[in-house]
């Protein structure tokens, strides 16, 4: 298949381009930069601006987005928003030109989509969303992307959760206290954490590419989150290191301002669609998950 990627050289977009040529499809990764990559047998680095060229498209993924990281100022905020509605609407556009559509089109969305809650669960059933700051970033965010459905596509919202690997996402940084012998709770350690490892991730992303029966809301989570308490008591023992010193959640404020909510604030997120449609995680917890990364580092 041909498959066109915004965000193909990120985190996720990396690992899935990587999986897509073994799997033998051919990858069209749209950057502003194409003269900085090289193209191979089964990838190809496209300007933004020279969309003309492209062979007829499958599947159509949007990675895409301003880091969540980082001090929220006025304009950060902005980016994070912008940055993930006008390459939606890009995209869609871009689509509706093609003659011949493709079949499915996966828009990446979040999680915070449900906002935060210590004690409700959230599946995609849950259609009420929160009614924080990236709650309606996503909100707006799907719904630029439902225009989709509009040209006869299959549209999926692939909401993920925090995404484990030791090649970016937030694993290293989350890991780095405990690895200094400092790891413990953060805040009063009851806020939730949904992850999914980065291989789970990329295999549920080509799942939904053959599985026509999924469309909608997807949750890109493992089916075992875990409160932040037990999260890294289980981060400690994986890196043979105490668990000890907890961070005040005011600390946590202070540094980073309304950022904090990605650590002091958390939802319950369940990825019950994926499981009824029969996809199955090789990584389901998080002893697993976090083995798998740092043997890996280990073994390089």
């Amino acid at each position: 298949m041909n498959i066109l990627i915004s965000g193909g050289t990120g985190f996720v977009g990396s690992k899935l381009v990587e999986q897509l040529s073994s799997l033998g499809h051919h990858s069209y990764i749209l950057t502003r930069t194409p003269n900085t990559f090289s193209n191979t047998k089964r990838t190809f680095y496209i300007s933004y601006s020279n969309t003309m060229d492209l062979p007829p498209i499958d599947v159509v993924i949007n990675l895409a987005g301003e880091s969540l990281y980082g001090y929220w100022t006025k304009t950060k905020k902005e980016k994070i928003k912008s940055s993930r509605i006008e390459s939606t609407k890009f995209l869609v556009e871009l689509m509706s030109k093609m003659k011949k559509k493709p079949e499915v089109f996966i828009s990446g969305s979040a999680v915070g989509y449900y906002g935060t809650s210590d004690e409700k669960i959230f599946t995609e059933n849950t259609v009420e969303p929160g009614n924080d700051f990236l709650a309606d970033v996503v909100v707006e965010w799907e719904n630029t992307a439902k225009e989709a459905e509009k040209l006869d596509i299959r549209t999926v919202f692939a909401r993920f959760g925090v995404i484990l690997g030791m090649d970016g996402g937030a694993l290293p940084l989350m890991a780095l206290p405990t690895k200094l012998y400092f790891g413990g709770r953060i805040g009063n350690g009851n806020q939730w954490t949904s992850w999914v490892h980065i291989q789970d991730a990329v295999d549920l992303i080509i799942y939904v590419i053959n599985k026509k029966s999924i469309q909608g809301a997807l949750n890109v989570t493992a089916p075992n989150p875990l409160r932040n308490q037990e999260f890294n008591q289980i981060l400690s023992k994986s890196l043979k290191r105490p668990y000890w010193f907890p961070t005040p959640g005011a600390i946590i404020r202070i540094a980073t301002g309304e950022m904090s909510q990605l650590v002091l604030k958390g939802q319950y997120v369940l990825p019950k669609k994926a499981l009824n449609e029969g996809f199955q995680f090789t990584y389901p917890t998080l002893e697993l998950a976090l083995h798998q990364c740092f043997q890996r580092v280990k073994k390089n």
